[in-house]
């Protein structure tokens, strides 16, 4: 087995299509609307497992409750937290800082909606 997407709500899709897409280099993969009328849209990382965002105006404001964080990976963790933090709205939370346990260099955002990123910058 294997884990192959995850999904959340999100209460502007154009806005965290952009944050994901345009800000952290995700790519987006696929798109349809459900049954119910919400817009589902797929992004991807170079490994092919994919975040789910779920868009629906009559939802509202969702409450990102009981997920922790989504971690993405990058090369340089500081010089993103940089970068995001001149270029968008996110907000840094921790770090960067290194992470024995995790084997990496580490650093929590606060992206669209209130969800925690965490960018991972993986030691040789």
């Amino acid at each position: 087995m294997d884990v192959i997407h995850s999904a959340i709500w999100v209460s502007d899709i154009e806005e965290t299509l952009s944050f994901y897409v345009d800000d952290l280099g995700l790519e987006k993969t696929r798109e349809f609307v459900s049954g119910e009328g919400a817009r589902n849209v797929y992004v991807a990382g170079d490994n092919g497992v994919e975040l789910q965002l779920k868009h629906d105006p009559e939802r509202g404001v969702p409450e990102p409750t009981g997920i922790d964080h989504i971690a993405i990976a990058v090369d340089d963790t500081d010089a993103e937290v940089e970068r995001l933090v001149a270029e968008t709205d996110c907000t840094l939370e921790r770090g960067p800082l290194d992470s024995d346990g995790a084997n990496a260099r580490v650093a929590f955002l606060e992206g669209p909606d209130g969800y925690g990123i965490e960018l991972v910058q993986e030691f040789e």
